[in-house]
């Protein structure tokens, strides 16, 4: 039995129902996707002819992540977290093959399977902080269960990838398989659990979490580091409150209060901000004369105002070996200004790694002047 859907397509392969994703270029998690993953989860869910079901993505990739031009639009059901509740309240085993990006929605989507199996090339990650937002739908409180909280949080709150290989350290991923073929990998896989016997083993019972006091040790050191070095941004803070409550809370509500947090994640203007960068810088690379463009050469530099900022400027620019104008608007503020540089110079000095002929070597290539023209 073969059907074909706009993006996700389903094939029966012996005992197990492979549902494939299907949306180029990087399988990203559109309403389409949410809408017939959820429709094909329950439909194999329903066939008897099924004892087992994979999950897998077409191509280089499982799933790179949500479809994030879709947040600017009104939502449309089912949400992911709804996808990955089916997903894990399935009766029978439901197993994830990862290759390639498996980021944000799509570690999510992965997460919430009972096995998850990922080939070498896999790099999986919640970057969400990155723009401005967290994990909407159930990592923050699958990834501590799986990992442990100090894992996770450093996965969420730096947002870097990982290998196959540390995920596999971390608990994420149950095993790594050799070769290509993700679909091969998983259906191996399945067809093993079920020669095993092996029933469903939801993420929500993991014990991750169980040794409280290590996981709120790893809380609170996560919330004093996050105070310190993400002093005013947003998501940071609400990744860690949502670790919180997946120690504190029964699931179900951990969900749901993530939930809530993304949702004011979304209508942060950090979150627009950033999303609006990510797309600009993307766009740049698409203009056409920046392929033929070539930089101009650069000479000389000139730096309006000599204060902090001003003077580090003009420090990096001295340092990078460039001739260097100050302007100002008076002799003293020239002054003020040359001082500044001089003393990270002297700074330097003090600590033995500059002498003071380097430091005039570097100083005669400064000049002080209150004439914009210069």
């Amino acid at each position: 039995m073969t059907t074909t859907a706009s993006v996700v397509r389903t094939a029966l392969v012996g005992s197990v129902l492979r549902i494939t994703i299907d949306n180029p270029p990087v399988n990203a998690i559109s309403s389409a996707v949410r809408r017939e993953l959820k429709a094909a989860i329950e439909a194999a869910d329903a066939d008897p002819a099924a004892k087992a079901i994979l999950i897998v993505g077409e191509g280089a990739n499982f799933v790179a992540g949500a479809d994030i031009r879709e947040f600017a639009q009104a939502p449309q059901p089912p949400s992911l977290p709804e996808v990955c509740n089916r997903i894990e309240d399935c009766a029978k085993p439901v197993v994830a093959a990862l290759r390639g990006a498996t980021l944000g929605g799509g570690l999510e989507i992965a997460l919430a399977a009972h096995y998850r199996v990922t080939l070498a090339d896999a790099k999986l990650g919640l970057p969400e902080v990155q723009l401005g937002l967290m994990p909407g739908a159930g990592g923050t409180v699958r990834a501590p269960r799986l990992a442990g909280a100090a894992a996770a949080l450093d996965l969420m709150l730096t947002g870097r990838h990982i290998k196959a290989r540390e995920a596999l350290s971390m608990g994420l991923v149950d095993r790594v398989a050799e070769g290509d073929d993700a679909a091969a990998a998983g259906l191996a896989y399945a067809n093993e659990l079920l020669a095993q016997g092996a029933g469903v083993r939801r993420t929500r019972d993991a014990q991750g979490l169980a040794d409280r006091a290590t996981a709120q040790a790893a809380i609170d050191a996560a919330r004093a580091d996050t105070a310190k070095k993400s002093r005013g941004l947003f998501s940071p803070m609400k990744i860690v409150e949502a670790v919180q409550n997946a120690l504190d809370k029964p699931f179900d509500e951990a969900v749901k209060l993530e939930r809530e947090a993304f949702l004011a994640c979304i209508e942060s203007p950090q979150r627009a901000g950033l999303i609006h960068a990510f797309f600009a810088e993307r766009e740049v690379a698409k203009v056409p004369e920046a392929k033929a463009a070539q930089p101009r050469a650069l000479n000389s530099v000139g730096i309006v105002g000599g204060g902090t900022m001003g003077a580090g400027i003009a420090v990096s620019a001295l340092d990078a070996g460039f001739p260097v104008v100050m302007v100002e608007r008076d002799q003293a503020s020239i002054d003020r200004g040359r001082a500044n540089v001089e003393k990270v110079y002297d700074g330097l000095i003090a600590k033995g790694r500059m002498t003071a002929e380097a430091k005039a070597a570097v100083m005669s290539r400064y000049t002080g002047s209150t004439d914009y023209a210069a």
